[in-house]
């Protein structure tokens, strides 16, 4: 099965739209990559494995997938990046300048003995 068969699979078996699958995927890939390179979600490199596999993913519709009208098919393929790219950009940028917001702060932090 070609890779845009597989998508087409997953988003029939999840009835999610592409652009929510996008929004999935990226935060998914992120906590995957973030895994399998044991690196915090702070660290740019699973951000940019996930944009590099997203590239490559809006690569692969270019070549498969053919619009009548190419500008459409580029506009489309941007907001593909821009929506896959969304929450793992939020999460790496909250991560990194305000983690207080994920993590709970420690009582004795706070001055309570």
């Amino acid at each position: 099965m070609e890779w845009y068969q597989v998508k087409l699979f997953v988003a029939h078996l999840t009835t999610l739209s592409m652009d929510a699958l996008h929004i999935v995927g990226g935060f998914v890939g992120l906590l995957l990559v973030a895994r399998l390179f044991r690196r915090p979600v702070t660290d740019a490199r699973p951000w940019l494995a996930v944009l590099a596999l997203e590239l490559l993913n809006e690569w692969s519709d270019l070549t498969v997938e053919r619009w009548p009208e190419m500008a459409t098919q580029l506009g489309e393929g941007m907001k593909d990046i821009f929506l896959t790219m969304l929450v793992p950009t939020i999460l790496l940028l909250i991560a990194r300048h305000r983690p207080r917001l994920l993590v709970p702060v420690e009582d004795t932090e706070r001055g309570a003995a």
